[in-house]
């Protein structure tokens, strides 16, 4: 399946859970029409961080855009929080006649099969900065990372390699 969007209600990225046990998950919603895939917290970090620099980058070569500051929404993701499909790919392409961000979500295939579920959003520069700053939130609100190794210290500590295994 193919689910397409021209304008949104609202496209945002939340979890599940608890801190190192959190399912990430990105929706779009247009009226009652909603649509859940299932993504990864890198996954998010990365569309957020390349988002990001996309709008600024557009802003530095086009001083007419201009980003308005939309409400910051904080709301729980809507339920039912049922995936349509787990995200495999993700593209990215500015349209600049409609001033529109497209970001396409593709499912993950089997070696030897070709995915047909998709996700497609067109966003404006706002939808998207607000999009960055929710998911930023989002990924940065998870379990710290230890200062010796780098991997997220679970609220009972941890084994540290880096400091031959004492827990942290």
């Amino acid at each position: 399946m193919s689910f397409k969007f021209k304008s949104l209600d609202r496209f945002v990225s939340g979890t599940v859970g608890q801190p190192g046990e959190r399912e990430f998950f990105i929706q779009a919603r247009q009226h009652s029409r909603l649509v859940t895939v299932a993504v990864e917290k890198l996954q998010v970090a990365a569309l957020a961080e390349r988002l990001e620099i996309v709008i600024r980058d557009l802003r530095r070569n086009d001083f007419s855009l201009r980003l308005s500051k939309l409400p910051t929404d904080d709301a729980p993701l809507d339920t039912p929080i049922e995936s349509e499909f787990e995200v495999g790919a993700i593209s990215l392409a500015w349209d600049e006649v409609g001033s529109k961000m497209s970001i396409e979500l593709f499912e993950i295939a089997a070696q030897n099969e070709e995915s047909e579920n998709s996700l497609k959003v067109s966003l404006s520069l706002d939808q998207c900065n607000a999009f960055v700053t929710r998911s930023k939130a989002l990924v940065n609100a998870g379990r710290p990372p230890c200062p010796f190794c780098g991997i997220s210290i679970d609220p009972q500590g941890h084994l540290c390699p880096r400091s031959n295994g004492y827990r942290r």
